[in-house]
């Protein structure tokens, strides 16, 4: 019990750092781009913001691991548990760990929009729902579907190399997040989208639930399967006696 409280503290705080950082990291992206002479979404702004993100998921990875082993998104942790390959991962502790890490996402949120200057306040934002609650679950899970998909294809089949691999994974993150803009967001995230919905005073809400919580949970796991089906892991050969 003690070591489950311990992950499930460590996973609040990644996850109150992510949702903080991210936005910082919009307007550095920002920023830089004017510097250089480019619109933030232009090419160059998009390249950018994947380097950014790419340094950031790094330093966040070494703090998981400090945090002995935290992780920041509900989805990719029951991807990879339902993958099978995380082994130290139940559905108690996710039971666990989930909560703690929208408590997280609440608190990075909720000191984020307290701390950064007005003329900033454009880039501190969460998802938002631009279709119907249905439409939107479908395109939730279908972006996180997408995005465990290639998680799970770069970090087994991909290149050995972990900055590239990180990289590779937030240009596909990017190109979901371009493509989802006019749908849910989107979040691919249920902790990060509890964190800007608890600040809306949205978070009870069955849209928040069914949009943000069940659909990419379902796009996770089967991500995972189809994953699974199409790179069967090789089988073992028994030792003859």
């Amino acid at each position: 019990m003690g070591n489950l409280i311990k992950a499930a503290v460590g996973d609040a705080i990644l996850t109150s750092l992510f949702v903080f950082v991210a936005p910082i990291m919009r307007v550095f992206t920002a920023i830089l781009a004017s510097f250089l002479g480019f619109q933030a979404r232009s090419l160059i702004g998009r390249f950018i913001t994947t380097i950014h993100a790419t340094v950031l998921v790094l330093i966040f990875s070494m703090i998981g691991k400090l945090l002995g082993g935290a992780s920041f998104n509900p989805s990719t942790t029951v991807s990879f548990y339902a993958a099978g390959l995380t082994p130290g991962t139940s559905l108690i502790s996710m039971a666990v760990q989930f909560p703690a890490q929208a408590v997280g996402g609440a608190g990075g949120a909720k000191a984020i929009l307290q701390l950064m200057p007005e003329k900033y306040e454009q880039f501190v934002k969460g998802p938002s729902l631009k279709v119907d609650v249905k439409s939107g679950a479908i395109a939730e899970g279908l972006f996180t579907f997408s995005l465990c998909f290639s998680l799970l294809w770069v970090m087994l089949k991909g290149p050995k190399n972990l900055i590239l691999q990180i990289w590779l994974v937030k240009v596909a993150t990017m190109g979901l997040a371009i493509v989802g803009s006019g749908y849910t967001g989107p979040s691919m995230n249920p902790a990060n989208a509890f964190g800007w919905a608890y600040v809306n005073n949205w978070h009870n809400t069955w849209e928040l639930f069914f949009v943000y919580w069940i659909g990419p949970l379902v796009g996770a796991v089967l991500a995972a399967r189809v994953f699974k089906i199409l790179f069967p892991p090789p089988e073992t050969k028994e030792k003859k006696a």
